[in-house]
């Protein structure tokens, strides 16, 4: 589904993303874990188009190269962003939030998600459709930065940091509704500091140092080895 391959990324003169390869599998969840400031974010952004790679970084979705399209034509591609800090438009009501990202579903064989099948997703944000964004808790707007995602129709999501800031019941539900999108057929490229949270979730977890993936494999295997936590990690 998705091919990265060589990717480089420069802030300014920084050499954040230096030669990542990675790839994922239509309906599998992928977890990319490593520390602060190793370059995790930078590789959401260069896939969504936000901060674009440099020349001959190859970012191939279905096989059609998108590594230098723009931020809007890679979402019609079918990719959707739940990006860290949640970025939910605070003078919108919860329903304005969802709607104006609304897209129509091209893709048969996948769900179609609209505002009625949010709503079952999140019953609250259906209770509170009329509050503005900035009236919701850090939960409530977890729910509707994900919810937002999910009217774009998107055959794969990306999700930043979804469990930031969120006390621990939230955080288990967050994960819960993660399981039940990758469930569902969903393809998931999850950046998350929560180690247990990632690995209770995925199908394959890669650990980035320094703007490079230093390893990769089965969440079992990562759970199994204490070195490499310590190591990559600080667990």
């Amino acid at each position: 589904m998705l091919q990265i391959d060589n990717l480089h990324t420069y802030y300014g003169n920084s050499h954040v993303l230096q030669g990542v390869s990675f790839s994922i599998e239509e309906g599998k969840c992928v977890a990319l874990l490593g520390r602060n400031g190793v370059g995790k974010t930078t590789t959401i952004h260069s896939i969504a188009g936000i901060t674009p790679p440099s020349r001959g970084s190859t970012v191939k979705f279905y096989g059609k190269e998108i590594a230098h399209a723009s931020p809007h034509r890679i979402a019609k591609e079918g990719i959707g962003l739940v990006p860290q800090g949640r970025r939910i438009f605070p003078s919108l009501t919860i329903r304005e939030n969802l709607t104006l990202a609304m897209r129509r579903q091209t893709q048969k064989q996948f769900p179609v998600w609209d505002l009625e099948k949010v709503y079952q997703l999140f019953p609250i944000l259906k209770e509170r459709e009329k509050n503005m964004g900035n009236q919701l808790s850090g939960g409530q707007q977890q729910m509707l930065a994900i919810g937002r995602a999910l009217m774009t129709n998107p055959l794969l999501l990306l999700m930043d940091e979804p469990s930031e800031g969120l006390a621990p019941s939230i955080v288990e539900s967050v994960g819960e509704i993660i399981r039940d999108l990758k469930n569902s057929g969903l393809s998931i490229l999850i950046v998350e500091q929560n180690f247990h949270l990632a690995c209770s979730i995925a199908d394959e977890v890669l650990i980035m140092n320094r703007g490079q993936i230093v390893w990769h494999g089965d969440p079992k295997e990562l759970i199994e080895d204490k070195e490499m936590q310590h190591l990559h990690l600080g667990v």
